[in-house]
């Protein structure tokens, strides 16, 4: 694992290209083992002395001090989905359209395609699919029983997507891909994500570099220790687990870090409409688990 000095000169020699993204990545993840942590080794350890106060700065207690983060790096692959969604935007404002042709092999190689069901004297969506009674279909625009709908072909629907990509056969999610996510897809949203692909590899060089290079930023503020203040084991807890904070105004009960005061501080009208909300949640859960539905 790379100390915080050598992340920041991995990040100076990127960004002057003084080394290729590859080699960059190979770098900071070469050691890397499942479950390190960086507030385990001897360089985090000697700098978080010489920044760590000797009281809770929440609630002034002495007792069990840690440093607590108010930002945290996120993932590499979301820095990456973020910068890729950037790249494909640019490629769709700029590129012209995919070709019909190439369209349709990509969806066929990449889609399983489940019809929606017509009726085939009018051409009415989702017929009536009855139990009993025969024929086994009613169409309820039209009133026409028959046996068997009738479907649009992969092809026919392609083509009404390049006429006029608002119809309503274009939304339909009817588009299922052979990949094992089993994503349910209409036509626009399967060529999106080929556009996306296609900008991905175009733009593959500059995605990782721009990623990355965001990534390292964010860890390096992360390691600098600049966004923490010192806080006690409880604070650190309620902070980082439950997302509250000590009332900054009675300094004695927690809040939602969303809220300015806690519920105690509130009005009193305000406090007891507060205190009805969270006896109803309570009530309705314990129900819930009373029927087996929690």
């Amino acid at each position: 694992m790379l100390k915080y000095d050598e992340i920041i000169n991995l990040r100076k020699q990127l960004m002057n290209d003084e080394i290729a993204i590859e080699t960059a990545k190979n770098l900071f993840w070469n050691d890397f083992k499942e479950g390190q942590r960086t507030w385990h080794t001897k360089d985090w350890k000697e700098r978080r002395a010489k920044v760590i106060k000797d009281h809770c700065e929440i609630c002034g207690s002495t007792e069990t001090l840690t440093l607590q983060h108010l930002s945290h790096p996120k993932k590499y692959y979301e820095y990456e989905k973020k910068i890729t969604n950037k790249y494909t935007k640019s490629y769709i404002d700029s590129t012209p359209i995919i070709q019909k042709k190439d369209f349709t092999k990509h969806v066929i190689q990449n889609y399983e395609y489940v019809p929606i069901p017509l009726c085939p004297n009018c051409k009415s969506r989702y017929p009536n699919q009855r139990m009993r009674k025969t024929p086994k279909y009613l169409c309820t625009a039209c009133r026409n029983e028959f046996a068997e709908p009738v479907y649009k072909q992969v092809n026919e629907l392609i083509d009404l997507f390049y006429e006029n990509n608002e119809l309503i056969e274009v939304h339909d999610k009817c588009f299922i891909s052979k990949d094992e996510w089993k994503n349910q897809h209409n036509l626009l949203q399967a060529m999106y994500w080929l556009q996306r692909k296609h900008a991905k590899i175009k733009n593959a060089d500059e995605i990782g570099k721009e990623a990355f290079m965001q990534f390292l930023e964010d860890t390096i503020k992360y390691l600098s220790f600049e966004d923490t203040i010192t806080a006690c084991k409880k604070c650190a807890y309620r902070y980082d687990i439950k997302n509250m904070e000590l009332c900054p105004k009675c300094k004695t009960y927690y809040k939602g870090i969303q809220y300015p005061t806690c519920i105690q501080c509130l009005p009193d009208e305000k406090r007891e409409a507060a205190l009805e909300k969270i006896d109803f949640g309570k009530k309705m859960k314990e129900m819930h688990k009373n029927l087996g539905i929690d």
